[in-house]
């Protein structure tokens, strides 16, 4: 899948000369937290979040410093918090650098720019101009579907055990030796040794995703690494 895929294509802007007063009730109506600002000739010039709007001075939260503090800041440090606190403008309040994402972008890169980033949504660009916008929540809404339109798959127990071995083969983390599977009517059980509660989970999870099991029954044994002492694991579907 790519962005253009999951996007949200009405994108909620304000032009630079609109006012702060303006951006904000915008965002208040419509319930988000942050606005992209479009020229007139609908390039993306910057955006404008709650957190540009905390230090004003008609709430009182411009920024204060000591009067050592201000010797230490430049003079265009100073300036920019000045006009963030007493700008009338979104032009005056916005964060000019804003990072977009193509919209034929792989959502793959979508969510290592918004991790790396710790950000929440992307605009979403097409020969310089913003098509849309790609959040968290459409990320969360292409899951849903994708899950949801997955057909149920009618497998043979044999190839729901072979499909489950292969995927712990490729998994460098699983117990090469100690691990067997067995399958019946769709029911998956799980035998053998582990020496984490990591692989536990990571190999209940392998059986889960095999196309075609009904059911994942847990009969793993977990061995305490250094003593070598045996604690029985749950025997009991999961």
């Amino acid at each position: 899948m790519i962005v253009a895929d999951v996007m949200t294509r009405n994108v909620i802007s304000v032009p630079p000369d609109a006012t702060v007063e303006d951006a904000a009730k915008l965002m208040l109506d419509r319930h988000i937290s942050g606005l992209f600002v479009v020229d007139k000739s609908g390039d993306l010039v910057g955006i404008v979040t709650e957190g540009d709007l905390l230090r004003r001075k008609e709430l009182g939260t411009e920024q204060e410093r000591a009067w050592w503090l201000r010797l230490l800041v430049s003079p265009a440090r100073q300036a920019t918090d000045f006009f963030h606190a007493h700008g009338r403008y979104v032009r005056d309040v916005m964060t000019e650098k804003v990072l977009s994402v193509a919209h034929d972008a792989a959502l793959e890169d979508v969510v290592t720019m918004m991790e790396r980033n710790r950000i929440k949504r992307l605009p979403v660009t097409q020969d310089g101009r913003i098509v849309g916008v790609v959040s968290r929540a459409d990320l969360l809404r292409a899951l849903v579907g994708q899950t949801r339109g997955a057909p149920p798959a009618a497998t043979s127990d044999r190839a729901i055990r072979t499909g489950i071995l292969d995927a712990l083969d490729r998994e460098p983390w699983a117990p090469a030796t100690t691990l067997n599977v067995t399958v019946a009517d769709g029911i998956v059980d799980l035998w053998g040794t582990i020496t984490t509660e990591e692989e536990r989970h990571g190999i209940r999870v392998i059986a889960e995703n095999a196309p075609g099991v009904k059911e994942v029954r847990d009969h793993m044994v977990y061995v305490e690494p250094y003593t070598g002492m045996v604690i029985e694991g749950p025997d009991e579907a999961r």
